[in-house]
């Protein structure tokens, strides 16, 4: 079959590795001009750690790990008021069998291994139920399948059902990741801190000459266009002046060329198929960083559904919908288990593995 993949990030990737080993035409579109760099650090675990293996990347995974020595809390003025030399926020404890790995390694190991065509810096524009799609740079093509792994903000559910406010749910935080120079000498290390409603950390891994950056606070939804990066610092800057190194962070944000920023929230959905169309990891079913989850939701959807089109391509959209239902719902409900916190490690893990690869 001839397979568009609308993006290039962690599960659009996977998708394609596994529909060109079953021999399927596939493109993946892009709309960023290149691999995206930047990102936060992101968690492989349970049955995606099964499929990484399968892929035979699970050990170069492993090889590009974070290795952090710990992390502490500290006030506005970085006095230290809890350090912890076991675990984590972001990856939880070190005696853990998942991986932490940083987003942007994560999807150039994925990359690698999916042989796929590239079109970057475009994007779709329009595309019909018969499979004809137009991009914006003019091009026109017809495919046999249309996949959307486009994110929290997917072009391709946009198109196909309907406007995002109808699956768009706001968990009330809003957060930015950056990389920045290390002007607080972190290494293998994360400093978090808090503000009122704002707070975030900086955390250092292998280049100790940078540090990635989070930078978030508390608010109602916001009204905000998710492609205006300048109104976006805007926004950060405003409410986050007064943390810890906050003038700092916030030069640095002005001046970061991979700067994100966008709402903790989830997508959820009835359905994640329609006509030729289907939906792929946050396109479909976002769990929000909250949960930890969303990296593995990605990996295991995408290898979920290129398995079951490798069985049946008529029965192929109602199978992954079935087979994926109570793995998403298992992992969205991680993000409310504690308000604020990580869920248990126990919940995680019983999440992580709540779905069949056979």
């Amino acid at each position: 079959m001839r397979i568009l993949v609308s993006g290039a990030g962690v599960g659009g990737v996977t998708l394609a590795h596994w529909l060109r080993r079953d021999g399927h035409d596939v493109t993946v579109v892009e709309r960023a001009p290149g691999r995206r760099g930047g990102g936060q650090a992101v968690d492989v675990r349970g049955a995606a750690l099964a499929v990484a293996s399968e892929m035979g990347v699970l050990d170069r995974i492993k090889e590009l790990r974070t290795t952090m020595r710990g992390m502490s809390m500290v006030d506005t003025a970085g006095n230290e008021i809890m350090r912890n030399e076991e675990a984590t926020i972001s990856g939880g404890s070190f005696d853990s069998p998942d991986v932490e790995i940083m987003r942007d390694d994560l999807t150039a190991v994925l990359t690698e291994v999916s042989d796929a065509t590239y079109l970057y810096g475009d994007s779709i524009a329009t595309l019909t139920e018969d499979g004809h799609v137009t991009f914006e740079s003019g091009r026109q093509e017809s495919y046999d399948r249309i996949v959307g792994a486009d994110g929290l903000h997917s072009v391709v559910r946009r198109l196909t059902f309907g406007d995002e406010d109808q699956f768009i749910h706001h968990l009330g935080t809003y957060v930015s990741i950056f990389t920045a120079p290390n002007f607080v000498g972190i290494d293998h290390w994360q400093t978090w801190f808090n503000e009122g409603d704002a707070g975030g950390a900086v955390f250092s891994d292998r280049d100790r000459s940078v540090m990635r950056v989070n930078l978030g606070f508390r608010s109602d939804p916001i009204a905000y266009d998710h492609r205006d990066v300048d109104q976006q610092k805007r926004l950060v800057e405003e409410r986050c002046k007064a943390v810890y190194e906050g003038p700092r962070l916030l030069e640095a944000m002005w001046r970061a060329d991979d700067f994100f920023f966008d709402s903790m929230a989830q997508v959820r959905m009835e359905n994640w198929t329609k006509g030729r169309v289907a939906l792929v990891g946050d396109a479909g079913y976002c769990a929000s960083p909250l949960s930890g989850q969303g990296t593995s939701l990605a990996v295991v959807g995408a290898y979920v559904l290129a398995q079951e089109l490798g069985r049946d391509p008529e029965a192929a959209y109602g199978r992954y919908e079935e087979r994926m239902r109570p793995f998403v719902t298992a992992n969205q409900a991680l993000a409310f288990e504690n308000p604020g916190q990580p869920a248990s490690p126990e919940s995680i893990e019983r999440a992580a593995n709540a779905i069949s690869l056979d």
